[in-house]
């Protein structure tokens, strides 16, 4: 994954660090090294995955999962399965309804009926929008008076009650307040490993938790301590209410940066628009289109951030969203010239041509998700911006903005070779082909998981390529490096040692 060096032949592992990389004829100056014959198998550094929510995604089994809930008999099967395997938890939660899957979308009225005796959420697969009880609701303080918050939205009947869908800052609230009342701190442990050793399956062994309350970090910094977290994590700090500011008591703490190679402490995340109501500003058979929720406190937020010492991580999907995130940066980098700020935009899924020239002239980085070609583009392929391009991945690479690859898990699907398959193919979940200009090679896909998304961290001087010094962090690939017939992974190792292998003919040494 370095370009001066594309390829090598030999990799000698040193402790958890690689010593070298070159020709065969290197293996002479390391006689006595035991050898791992890669029999036609590529071997590239571990997986990075710049977007994930492992501290959330690994409470998942707890869960009540909706995922393929079409009903409401569905819906009560699952949260009276839920209620019963946890008996003490202070809410019933499910996660993951999805109503362009299912067609269906759960209702305050259905919860109510279904009286469980504790206060109930249901998340939304997208983690920006979720429906409560009316329970939930009192536990929350939401009424009929109660105000939408600033970046939010509580859905009303006709009588101006709430009707229990909960969007965006307001879903972040109950989303916080669930949490706390269902998780147990060494269980929590026992789940984040469980889903570490999953990713590891998939070749990933380093993640950027996207959104991480300071529970998760110090969760994070015990695992590492004790020698129980499978792989490595880059923080992002974020209050336990998602989309929310930063809280001033975390501003003070730790700064990107700080800490070591297992967990460190990365980017400060905001927000800019929201995630089912994004903020677009595009024109449509030549009229102006305004839609969305854009987040008026960002500037703010992003210049508090970095007077405080951290780098900023801005979540944009929509171009109005992104046009907010790049005029915080613009903002930011005239107060301190000179210094290298290592801008994110998370996502830019709806950009300009224009956006596209400044994310490069102020060095952002696009922190993408090939892997959204699957649900997104099938919801926007039949809506074609006059002005604005979905996931133009190939304009951004060829105008030089740095990519770095994610999943967004539990968002989406999270395995690295599965996303970029889907970013190099283009090919939506409907089967068509979405925009193939904006097609970005399967290499250079890998490149993006890899040395790609350690810049964007930070951390191209401890991991993303196979150069000496750096930690040995591997994935040994079997097949061609093909979207049409993507490889598969036979063996993840993390620092100098095996951490999982495929069942088959090579064993871990």
């Amino acid at each position: 994954m370095d370009p001066r060096r594309p390829e090598a032949e030999v990799v000698i592992v040193e402790g958890d660090r690689i010593a070298a990389v070159g020709e065969r004829a290197l293996l002479e100056a390391f006689p006595g090294a035991a050898r791992e014959d890669l029999r036609g198998r590529s071997c590239l550094p571990g997986f990075i995955d710049a977007h994930n929510h492992l501290c959330i995604a690994a409470l998942h089994p707890v869960w009540a999962d909706l995922s393929r809930v079409d009903s409401p008999e569905a819906l009560e099967r699952a949260l009276r399965g839920q209620a019963a395997r946890e008996p003490e938890a202070g809410w019933i939660r499910g996660f993951g309804w999805n109503e362009t899957r299912t067609g269906y979308s759960p209702t305050r009225a259905e919860l109510d009926a279904l009286d469980l005796g504790r206060p109930v959420l249901l998340a939304h697969y997208s983690l920006h929008q979720g429906v409560v009880d009316s329970r939930g609701l009192d536990e929350l303080g939401i009424g009929r008076g109660t105000p939408d918050p600033v970046g939010g939205a509580i859905a009303r009947g006709p009588d101006g009650a709430p009707a229990g869908l909960l969007v965006e800052r307001a879903f972040g609230l109950a989303h916080a307040r669930s949490l706390a009342a269902t998780r147990d701190p060494e269980r929590w442990a026992d789940l984040v490993a469980a889903r570490a050793r999953t990713l590891l399956s998939d070749g990933v062994t380093c993640v950027h938790d996207a959104a991480c309350p300071p529970e998760a970090e110090a969760l994070y910094r015990r695992m590492a301590a004790a020698g129980t977290l499978p792989l490595s994590v880059l923080t992002l700090p974020h209050p336990e209410a998602i989309l929310m500011p930063p809280e001033a008591l975390r501003l003070e703490g730790p700064r990107t940066g700080e800490g070591d190679e297992r967990v460190r402490v990365g980017p400060i995340k905001v927000f800019a628009d929201g995630g089912v109501a994004p903020a677009l500003d595009v024109r449509l058979g030549g009229r102006r289109l305004q839609l969305g929720m854009r987040f008026a406190d960002l500037a703010d937020a992003v210049e508090r951030a970095q007077r405080h010492g951290f780098r900023v991580a801005v979540h944009a999907i929509g171009n109005a969203g992104v046009e907010a995130a790049l005029e915080a940066f613009e903002r930011a980098a005239r107060a301190s010239p000179g210094a290298d700020p290592r801008f994110r935009i998370e996502h830019a899924s709806l950009v300009t041509p224009r956006q596209i020239r400044r994310m490069r002239e102020l060095g952002a980085v696009a922190v993408v998700q090939p892997g959204f070609l699957f649900h997104m583009g099938q919801a926007v392929e039949k809506v074609p911006f006059e002005d604005a391009t979905w996931m133009a991945f190939g304009d951004m690479e060829r105008a030089g903005v740095p990519l770095a690859a994610s999943s967004d898990d539990p968002c989406a699907f999270h395995e690295p070779l599965r996303t970029s398959a889907h970013g190099a193919t283009r090919i939506t979940g409907s089967g068509a082909v979405l925009d193939p200009q904006q097609s970005v090679d399967y290499l250079s896909w890998l490149r993006a998981w890899t040395a790609g998304a350690a810049f964007a961290g930070g951390q191209e001087g401890e991991r993303g390529r196979l150069l000496p010094g750096l930690r040995a962090d591997l994935v040994l690939l079997e097949g061609a490096l093909d979207p049409e017939h993507p490889p598969r992974v036979s063996e993840t190792w993390v620092a100098g040692a095996c951490a999982w292998r495929a069942p088959g003919p090579w064993p871990c040494q």
